[in-house]
């Protein structure tokens, strides 16, 4: 029994995404307390299903118009293909219930982004010049 727990156990990290493999890191305001955050977490505030922080602010989540790293976060953290994300806005922006986070073209708009904003939470490639704002980890 034990042998078949620990297979099973060993096939589930071998399924499960790395997320220290992933294309992208999660920024958010140097002035939020926060520094880890779950993908459970993140998801929930990008698609404002839990719109506040923890202090009670509102979140305000940004998009990151790059399609490959786009696409990676919305695999990664949000369970959904970037189209999948779409359509899902499409529906709450139709139903008149709400509205999705505004889109960046460029990481440096990102980045602009949250650090202008207390409340910010926003993605941008692991390689990008993140000055001014706070990486979290994800867990």
């Amino acid at each position: 029994m034990k042998k078949l727990m620990l297979a099973a156990a060993v096939a589930a990290l071998a399924l499960a995404p790395r997320l220290e493999a992933q294309s992208f890191v999660v920024i958010v305001n140097p002035a939020n307390p926060v520094t880890a955050m779950s993908k459970l977490q993140v998801a929930d505030l990008v698609l404002k299903r839990m719109p506040k922080w923890k202090t009670g602010q509102e979140a305000q989540p940004v998009d990151y118009g790059d399609a490959a790293v786009r696409e990676d976060f919305s695999k990664a953290v949000l369970g959904k293909s970037t189209s999948a994300v779409k359509a899902y806005w499409q529906q709450q922006l139709f139903a008149g219930k709400l509205v999705p986070p505004p889109e960046m073209a460029g990481e440096r708009d990102v980045v602009a982004f949250v650090k202008s904003n207390p409340n910010a939470i926003g993605y941008v490639s692991k390689g990008a010049a993140a000055d001014g704002v706070k990486i979290i980890a994800l867990q």
